[in-house]
């Protein structure tokens, strides 16, 4: 099979966008749930910490956490209609498929489904392709999918909840530094890795807390910190310049948008974490050439 695929780079592209899908639609389990659990454990440490319980079921939870009905997690309880709580078979769950084939609403309630699901499927399927396109089979291939996995996950819960989960971003941060070695960008070492984690996360501290201490309110948040480390990792500290200027300016485009087609208040927040995905995810296929074009267009080299 390995041979298979590497001989034949389009079946390869076309196996990869497939693996996408089915990942994309795990993607949509975490999405979903991962905040769940978090609010949950900080409720249950809320009340563990005042010794005081209470049984309130939210999304088949108790805040109890000695009761068993508080187990939820990405496993159990299995998928089911929000609406109608029908638990959903593995021919609802198909990626892409069983939206369309559904057309787009419940098989036993016929509540609209949200299109949000089997976008972020197509939009896993594209970029896990993409990858498989632009790197070819390997190791660095698997890599950059689960970078981006990981960060499709990242983006939709800052959109939803304006959090970053440290489960999420510090293993990344981690995978960034263990696999190093064995990055072929040759700008990335051991050590230009670690640099680029540290100064990741100090560069957006220091731009956070200076903002807070000039205006005396919050600018950003420690997962975006955090997220740009994700970055340094993965790409060594001489990138992170470039997904800084991008990310702000992709911010700027969009929450121009925002503002003039939704009317979005503009005193209110809007989450930074997708906008450094989507820098860093563009400096993950172009950043090198942008960074060579940009030296060699003002003389630098």
């Amino acid at each position: 099979m390995d041979e298979f695929l590497i001989q034949n780079p389009i079946a390869f592209v076309v196996v990869a966008g497939i693996l996408g899908g089915l990942v994309g639609s795990f993607l949509n389990v975490v999405i979903y749930r991962l905040p769940v659990m978090i609010k949950g454990d900080w409720q249950n440490q809320c009340y563990e910490f005042l010794n005081e319980y209470e049984s309130r079921n939210d999304d088949n939870r108790l805040i109890n956490p000695n009761s068993d009905q508080s187990k939820f997690n990405l496993v159990v309880p299995r998928s089911r209609c929000q609406k109608c709580k029908k638990q959903l078979t593995a021919l609802d769950n198909i990626p892409i498929f069983s939206y369309l084939f559904l057309k787009g609403k419940c098989r036993y309630c016929s509540t609209t489904i949200s299109a949000r699901y089997p976008l972020i499927e197509i939009l896993s399927a594209l970029l896990t392709a993409f990858a498989a396109y632009h790197f070819q089979y390997g190791l660095h291939f698997l890599m950059i999918a689960l970078l981006s996995w990981g960060l499709i996950a990242l983006s939709m819960i800052d959109y939803d909840h304006k959090i970053l989960p440290d489960s999420i971003v510090l293993s990344l941060i981690w995978i960034g530094l263990l696999y190093s070695p064995y990055n072929p960008i040759k700008e990335v070492t051991p050590i230009t890795s670690l640099i680029g984690a540290a100064a990741g996360y100090l560069i957006l501290w220091i731009v956070a807390n200076s903002f807070k201490l000039i205006t005396g309110k919050d600018g950003m948040g420690n997962g975006d910190f955090k997220l740009l480390a994700v970055f340094g990792a993965w790409l060594g500290w001489m990138i992170l310049p470039l997904i800084i200027v991008l990310s702000s300016f992709v911010g700027a485009l969009i929450g121009i948008g925002l503002i003039i087609f939704k009317g979005r208040d503009r005193n209110n927040p809007i989450p930074f974490g997708p906008y450094l995905a989507i820098a860093g995810l563009i400096s993950v296929y172009w950043g090198a050439d942008m960074i060579n074009g940009y030296l060699n267009y003002s003389g630098i080299v």
